[in-house]
C-alpha cells in the first residue's frame, strides 16, 4: 500500500520517517525499532503513537513509500 511519509534529514542527510499518511488519517512515529537496507529500497520497522507496528519501505530510486506490514496492538498481523 503507497503512504505518504514525512521525514526528516539528519546529519547525514539521510532520510528518517517522522510520520505517516494513510488514508484513514496522520500517525507519528514514536520509535524507530530497526531499519535495514537493500540493494534498492530501505526500511524501517516503526512503532508509531497508536500503539501500532508498522514496517515501512523506501523506493530510493523513485522515491516512493510503501506501507508493507502492520500489527496493532490489538490485533494478529496483517500483511499488506
Amino acid at each position: 500500500m503507497r503512504i505518504h511519509v514525512s521525514c526528516h534529514a539528519g546529519y547525514r542527510e539521510e532520510e528518517t520517517p517522522r510520520a505517516l499518511k494513510t488514508q484513514g488519517g496522520s500517525i507519528a512515529i514514536k520509535e524507530i525499532q530497526d531499519r535495514w537496507l537493500a540493494p534498492d529500497h530501505r526500511y524501517f520497522r516503526v512503532l508509531g503513537e497508536d500503539g501500532a507496528v508498522y514496517i515501512l519501505r523506501h523506493d530510493t530510486e523513485q522515491d516512493i513509500w510503501e506501507l508493507t506490514f502492520y500489527k496493532s496492538k490489538d490485533c494478529p498481523d496483517i500483511r499488506v
